[in-house]
Formats: C-alpha cells, structure tokens, sequence
C-alpha cells in the first residue's frame, strides 16, 4: 500500500502546490521518479509526465523514454518528451556531461512549465539524495547554506518525497510490485555523487543506523540558523551599508564592531562576487594605509581611510579618446566634453566643470584618457611640476575615482586638465591671451 497520506500531508506541511495545481512530474524511468507519479496519481493530483532522451547509453536510453511514454499512456496523463544532444553540448560548453544534463535539464522543465500551464515542476529527491549533496558540499568547501541540503521547496522546484529515505523507497516499490527501470551508470563510482551513495554513505551506516534520521534532524537546525543569520544580514545592510552616488560605503569602525567578524562581513560581501580570501586580506588591511583596492568578477572594494567603498566595475576599460580642431564634442566613458572657441581671453569661474585655455597654446588633435603613474602636471597656480597621483592623494581623491577621471592630453602629450580638478598652470589664460577654448565636462 502506498503512503499516500503522508505524501499529500507533507505536501500540505511544505506548501509546495495545492490540490487545483497543475503539476509537472519530471520522470527518469528509475525507482524514485516512478513512485512520485504512482502517488501523485493515486492521491488525484492533476500532474503532466516530462522525460528526458539525453542520449547518452544508446538502446538503454531508448528504453528509458519507451517506459516512461508507456507509464504515461498507463496513468492516463499528458507526456512531453526531449531529446539531447549531451555530448555534444558538453564539448562546446567545455563543461561535464553531468552539468550539461543538468542545465538542459531544468532549462526545459521551465519551459515546458511555462508553455504547458504548469504550476510547480516536481522532482523525486529523497532524504538520501539531501545527504549525499550535503557530504559533497563539505567535501568541496560550503558555508551555512550548503548545510541545508536540499530544500523541499525551491522556486517554481517542489520534491515532495522528501518525507522518505531510500530505504523506504525500495520497500514500497517491492511491496506494491512497481515496476521501473534501472540506470546502469548508476552502478559506476566514476561519479563522485555515486561513490557517496556506493562506498560513504553504507560505512556511515554502520557507525549510525538511523543516518536518516540523525540528517533530518541536524537540517532542520542548520536550515534555522540560515534564518538567523539572514536576518542580521538583513539589519546589518540597513545599518552600516550606506549608498553614496551610486557607490557602497561601510564605516571601518562599524566593521571592527561585528561579531563574528569574518563570517559577517564575508556574508555581506560575497553578493558581490568576493570570497572568503579576499575577506581576510580586506580584514588584515584595515589598520593600514588607505588606497589598497580589492576586486572581485565585477565590483571593486577601496579601503579609504576610514571606510571601505564598494563600487561596481566597469564594463571594460575606456580606451583613449581623440579630438580634432573640428569637433565641437566627443564622448569620453559616462562624460561628454564641449569645446567652445572664442576670441577673447574669457575666464570661466566658478566652475570646476569647465575650464578656459589659452588657445594659442592648444596642439590638435587632443586626447581624453584615464590617468597613468607616470603623469605629471602643474597644477594651476603651482610654478614646480608634481606627480598626479601625488595631487590626487593631496586632493582626498578616492582611488576608485581616481581611474574615473578624464584627463584632456595636448598635441604634444602635455596634461591640460584634469577635468572636474585641476588645469595645468601651463596653459591658463594670462594678459598675453588672445583667444580661448572653453572646455566643459558633463556627466552622462
């Protein structure tokens, strides 16, 4: 007799779909999958059958999908099938067949969810399957939220046998003469989530008979302190994560502050792309000298003086600008720069973002580009020449802003302006002016 009533009680307990939901069983052929549509079905549940071809043991996986279309007809229920090319993905993605599968896999659940009307995608994991991805996690390094294994409920994912072990599996399909098909790849310790099953799992049984049991049990406090700690992320964000202009500052003493220190801050950090090492390198640099910068895939981290700055990364690195005598604007990064001749010797004032140049002094064609270590300028008013990032340093200039700045580059590579800072003392406008450019940054 199938446990049916646990089934639609778990069901109920997890919140994983109602009685009036359109459910598609995702179905292999194997033991498991195959008991989920025989309880789906006797519990009246109004379910689809999806099966994947990935056309990977020739006639045994033509076998499979004969089954799973005859299970199908036999239940009397809509059966949607898709064949794979795996290999052959997995070659051009460089990735493992496995992984392939995988994302081919849950890519067409999806799908067929979406086109076909369905409310929720059931897969057939059970509490074996949350122990084996758990013991892979801690073998390949997890935090807080590998510890949770499987989750019953995850997005449009439901599994709903949860509530059984493998153990128990087995049973039921001998007792209620089941059939189904077996997956020789199954058998091979090649894979390592095979091995788990084969080799670890059975010498863990032998110490813990109850390992089910003691698994469920240890989950159900792991998935609890993921809670707990996501709401102190959650308050952690809205008290020391300030927004600034678009970049992300957090106060160096509020960091000192936290407790524990590594976890949280590496918590805090890691939706940007960095990791624990990184973590500790930012942790050990907070007593130091400002401008050390850290970056991860896409965001970038500046320890300041007294914050960090968190700010995302360019899409790619501005490449140089030119500027003809012709043109009357170009388009540097997010700026725009005007050029406005005039003859007369007008001084633009009060104005950081604009800037009056002795004409006379200008060498078309002009470059716009990012600063370099090696530049050097005279800073308006200044007769001795000094390196920019000495000025910028001098200026409070946030390393990140720093790399921001355009830079207005003559004819015969002499610094004009560091525009929005400093115009170079060389080329301000004196009694002997006649004419000038007026150049203009704006922020687009």
């Amino acid at each position: 007799m199938l446990p049916v009533k646990q089934f639609v009680e778990f069901i109920e307990q997890q919140k994983l779909f109602g009685k009036s939901d359109k459910v598609l069983a995702a179905l292999s052929g194997g033991m498991d999958s195959v008991l989920m549509v025989h309880l789906l079905k006797t519990a009246g549940f109004n379910f689809g059958i999806a099966h994947c071809n990935f056309q990977l043991r020739g006639p045994e996986s033509t076998g499979d999908e004969v089954f799973c279309r005859q299970l199908a007809a036999q239940l009397d229920v809509p059966f949607h099938l898709v064949h794979f090319n795996t290999a052959e993905e997995a070659s051009r993605r460089k990735i493992s067949v496995q992984m392939a599968a995988r994302e081919l896999r849950y890519q067409w659940f999806e799908d067929i969810r979406y086109s076909g009307g369905y409310h929720a995608i059931a897969l057939a994991h059970h509490q074996n399957d949350t122990i084996e991805t758990i013991l892979l996690n801690l073998t390949r390094g997890t935090g807080i939220a590998g510890l949770h294994g499987i989750l019953p409920k995850s997005g449009h994912l439901v599994r709903p046998l949860l509530f059984l072990s493998r153990d128990e599996i087995q049973k039921l399909i001998a007792d209620n003469n089941v059939g189904w098909v077996e997956d020789s790849s199954n058998t091979s310790v090649k894979y390592a989530r095979n091995k788990l099953r084969l080799e670890v799992i059975p010498a863990l049984k032998e110490l813990n008979p109850g390992l089910e049991k003691t698994f469920e049990d240890n989950l159900q406090n792991f998935r609890e302190l993921e809670i707990l700690l996501e709401e102190k992320l959650q308050e952690l964000h809205s008290s020391i994560l300030t927004n600034n202009g678009g970049e992300i500052q957090i106060a160096i003493s509020e960091i000192k502050k936290l407790k524990p220190q590594r976890l949280l801050l590496f918590k805090l950090l890691q939706p940007y792309g960095f990791n624990e090492t990184t973590v500790d390198d930012v942790l050990a640099s907070l007593d130091k000298h400002s401008g050390r910068r850290f970056e991860s895939s896409s965001h970038q981290l500046v320890l300041d003086r007294e914050k960090l700055i968190l700010t995302q990364k360019a899409s790619g690195e501005q490449g140089a600008v030119t500027i003809h005598s012709t043109d009357h604007s170009v388009v540097y990064g997010n700026y725009k720069l005007t050029l406005l001749h005039d003859d007369s010797a007008l001084i633009v004032k009060d104005n950081p973002l604009s800037v009056s140049v002795d004409a006379d002094k200008v060498q078309f064609p002009l470059t716009v580009r990012s600063w370099q270590q090696s530049d050097f300028f005279y800073p308006f008013g200044m007769k001795v020449r000094k390196k920019l990032s000495d000025f910028f340093i001098n200026q409070k200039v946030p390393l990140h802003v720093k790399a921001d700045i355009p830079l207005l580059i003559n004819g015969n590579e002499e610094i004009i302006w560091a525009a929005g800072h400093r115009l170079d003392n060389r080329y301000r406008v004196t009694e002997n002016t006649k004419k000038v450019i007026i150049f203009e940054l704006f922020k687009i």
